[in-house]
C-alpha cells in the first residue's frame, strides 16, 4: 500500500493495517499513530520503535514474550513461519534442531523471555551462534539486543505493507 494511503489512515484503519508489525502487539500501532503524521516510512518505523523502547517495563516484556520459540513447536503467525522458513529453521533437523531447542530453553530460564533474532537476516548457522553467545549475556543487554532485533522485524514487515 502507498505510504500516502498509509499516511492519511485514521487510528482505526492504521491499526488494522499496521498491527501486526509488531508480533502480538497492535498497541505499538495504536500509540505511534498519535505521533504522526510521519514523513515517510523511515520516521513511521522509528515512531513505532519509539513506542517500544518508552514503553513500561512490565509491557515491554510482554512485547518480548510474544515472539514465538525458533523452531520450536507452537503456533506460528504467517510473517513469524514465514521468516523462520526463510532463515532455514523449518529444515533443521536432528542435531542442529536439538541444539537450538536446548538454547531456547535454556535463553527462556535465564531471561524469562525467547530468544529473539531477525531470522531473515540470519542463517540456521548464524542463529545458532548467537543464540550461543546471548545466552551468556545480562538480562538488560539481552533486553535490548531483543529490541534491537524486534525493531529490525518490524522494519521488514513494514517495508513489505508500505511502499
Amino acid at each position: 500500500m502507498p505510504f500516502a494511503t498509509v499516511a492519511a489512515m485514521d487510528r482505526i484503519a492504521f491499526v488494522r493495517h499496521l498491527g501486526a508489525v509488531v508480533e502480538d502487539a497492535p498497541w505499538v500501532a495504536h500509540e505511534a499513530w498519535a505521533a504522526g503524521p510521519f514523513a515517510d516510512v523511515g520516521a513511521l518505523h522509528a515512531g513505532m520503535v519509539s513506542v517500544m523502547r518508552r514503553a513500561a517495563p512490565e509491557r515491554r516484556l510482554q512485547l518480548i514474550r510474544a515472539h514465538p520459540d525458533l523452531a520450536g513447536s507452537g503456533a506460528l503467525g504467517p510473517a513469524a513461519a514465514s521468516e523462520q522458513r526463510a532463515a532455514g529453521l523449518g529444515a533443521l533437523a536432528g542435531d542442529e534442531l536439538a541444539q537450538l531447542r536446548e538454547l531456547n530453553a535454556a535463553y527462556r530460564t535465564r531471561f524469562g523471555f525467547p530468544f529473539v533474532i531477525c531470522a531473515r537476516e540470519h542463517t540456521a548457522a548464524t542463529i545458532l551462534a548467537a543464540a550461543r553467545e546471548r545466552v551468556a549475556r545480562d538480562p538488560a543487554t539481552e533486553e535490548d539486543a531483543a529490541l534491537t532485533e524486534i525493531a529490525k522485524i518490524a522494519r521488514l514487515r513494514l517495508a513489505e505493507l508500505v511502499t
